[in-house]
């Protein structure tokens, strides 16, 4: 019995692996084309350079890019090695909460919605990096999701009633999309420019919709520290005080999600005071 609950482990986790890189090839797309009002249906998979049509086999995720030595096949022009990190990482992300939130042959149901947001994650990341914005089809899409998931499995709240936790997620939508919108606007006032995009305020919106307001106020305390660093290295290398706000956000989120209650835990029982 041991063993198949092994096999049927093994499999499954084969299964996330393979599900996160088809999933991580998707998100490639909107990663290219949201930030550009696109459609990210039509057209199909198409080389950026000479525009022709990417056949299936030249589409299959991870393998295709490593055997066409990361190279359009009909041009030779290079594809960018992002597309195969985005599949891996949305793989090896997938899997990662597929250990995290199973129990031998058991999957909690929190899994599949955590999916979905760590998948909105990952589009923000690379979107907020590279053009300084958040789509609203993640952020705002992401708050309904959060919203919806939160009746279908209220577990994501810690309650067994659906309604119970769609209210927990429209109260974390609320404090983490007005806890950062009360910092930006006391940021505007102190240094006469916005300091806050509201792509960071509906995505805070859409992480209190997820995780509900404690983790909320959480993420929003440790995200500047995530932020400063990195802040700091970007002030000396290019003289610009202005970063990408988001995938801060988004760390301190995934912070709180995983280690959000031994963090508050913590400070309750005067952590900081002993240390």
């Amino acid at each position: 019995m041991g063993r198949v609950v092994m096999e049927l482990n093994l499999l499954m986790g084969i299964f996330i692996f393979v599900l996160g890189a088809i999933t991580g090839s998707f998100l490639n797309v909107c990663i290219v084309r949201l930030p550009l009002e696109k459609s990210i249906v039509f057209p199909g998979s198409h080389c950026v350079a000479c525009r022709t049509a990417i056949l299936w086999y030249d589409n299959i995720p991870l393998v295709s890019w490593l055997l066409l030595g990361g190279r359009c096949r009909a041009c030779r022009e290079k594809i960018s090695f992002r597309y195969w990190l985005v599949e891996f990482l949305t793989a090896s992300i997938f899997y990662l909460f597929y250990r995290q939130y199973s129990n031998g042959a058991h999957i909690q149901p929190v899994l599949w919605p955590y999916l979905v947001m760590v998948s909105g994650f990952i589009v923000a990341t690379f979107v907020d990096f590279e053009h300084r914005i958040i789509p609203d089809e993640v952020s705002v899409g992401g708050m309904a999701a959060g919203v919806v998931f939160s009746l279908i499995v209220p577990q994501l709240h810690g309650t067994q009633s659906p309604f119970i936790g769609v209210g927990f997620s429209l109260l974390g939508l609320f404090v983490g999309g007005g806890a950062i919108y009360l910092m930006g606007m006391i940021g505007d006032f102190v240094f006469k420019k916005e300091t806050m995009g509201g792509g960071d305020v509906k995505l805070m919106g859409m992480v209190g919709a997820f995780l509900g307001w404690k983790f909320a106020l959480l993420t929003f305390f440790l995200a500047p520290f995530f932020g400063a660093g990195f802040g700091i290295v970007e002030k000396i290398r290019t003289k610009d005080s202005t970063i990408a706000y988001g995938p801060f956000l988004i760390l301190g989120a995934l912070t709180s999600l995983f280690w959000g209650d031994k963090i508050i835990n913590f400070l309750l029982a005067g952590g900081i005071y002993h240390l």
